[in-house]
C-alpha cells in the first residue's frame, strides 16, 4: 500500500510539473512558448509581477501557474510563486511543501516573508504557500500589507507570479489584477463557455488589468496519431 501511495505521489508530481520532470515533452514546449510570448509583450518594460487566473474552476489555472513559474526559473530568473488563492489553495500539494504557514501569516504579521518562503526542488524557484484559509480573503489581498509585501519581495526576486481564484467565482482576482504588470487568463477547451470567457475578460479590463493573453488549456491535438494535452 505504501509503495502504491508513493508511486501515486510521484505520478502526480510528474504530471503537475511536467516542465521539470519532462522538459523535452511537447507540453513543456508549449509552456516555453507562453514564456516567450510574455517576453515579447514586454519589450518596452520588464514584467516583474504576473497574475494567472481563470474563468471558473477546473480549467487548469494552477497547473499552468506552476509550470510557467518553472520555465521562468529555468531561464535563469529568481522566481517567487505566491499562492494567492486563499479559498482553495493547491500550490503546496503541487510542490509538496508545508502549508502550515504562508501568505496569510505574512499579511497578518505573524511571520516575515523570508521566514515563510520555501525553496522548491526547482533551482531558483521559491514558493509562498497560502497558509491557513482566512475568513476575509478579499480584504487581505486588497490590504496595504499586501502591497508592502510585494514590494519587499521584489527586492529579492526577479519575478513574482500570483495564482489567484477564478474571476467569475469571487472578486479576489480583480482586486490583484491592476496591481500586477500583466495578467494571463486560462480557459479550458470544452470546459469554459464562450460567454464565461468573454465576461472574465470584461471584468479584468474593467479592473484596469493589463491582459497579456489567454492560454487555451486541455486542447486535444493530433500529430502522427499521438495526442497530448496542454497542462494535463
Amino acid at each position: 500500500m505504501k509503495r502504491k501511495q508513493k508511486r501515486a505521489v510521484r505520478d502526480f508530481k510528474e504530471r503537475s510539473l511536467i516542465t521539470h520532470y519532462n522538459s523535452k515533452s511537447p507540453i513543456s514546449e508549449q509552456y516555453r512558448t507562453i514564456r516567450s510570448n510574455i517576453h515579447f509583450s514586454s519589450i518596452d518594460e520588464e514584467y516583474r509581477t504576473l497574475m494567472v487566473t481563470s474563468s471558473g474552476p477546473g480549467e487548469g489555472k494552477s497547473t499552468t501557474t506552476a509550470n510557467l513559474a518553472v520555465v521562468m526559473a529555468q531561464q535563469g530568473k529568481r522566481v517567487l510563486l505566491i499562492d494567492a488563492d486563499l479559498r482553495k489553495p493547491t500550490a503546496h500539494y503541487t510542490f509538496r511543501v508545508s502549508n502550515a504557514k504562508g501568505l496569510t501569516n505574512v499579511l497578518t504579521k505573524q511571520t516575515t516573508l523570508l521566514e515563510t518562503v520555501t525553496q522548491t526542488e526547482v533551482e531558483r524557484l521559491h514558493i509562498l504557500p497560502s497558509g491557513p484559509v482566512p475568513p476575509n480573503p478579499a480584504e487581505l489581498l486588497g490590504s496595504r500589507m499586501m502591497q508592502e509585501m510585494t514590494k519587499e519581495a521584489l527586492n529579492d526576486f526577479d519575478l513574482i507570479i500570483f495564482d489567484t481564484p477564478p474571476v467569475l467565482a469571487v472578486t479576489d482576482a480583480q482586486i490583484l489584477a491592476n496591481t500586477c504588470d500583466g495578467v494571463v487568463l486560462v480557459v479550458g477547451s470544452g470546459v469554459t463557455e464562450n460567454e464565461a470567457a468573454q465576461k472574465s475578460k470584461e471584468l479584468l479590463v474593467s479592473a484596469k488589468a493589463k491582459l497579456l493573453g489567454v492560454v487555451l488549456n486541455r486542447k486535444k491535438m493530433s500529430d502522427k496519431n499521438y495526442y497530448y494535452y496542454y497542462g494535463n
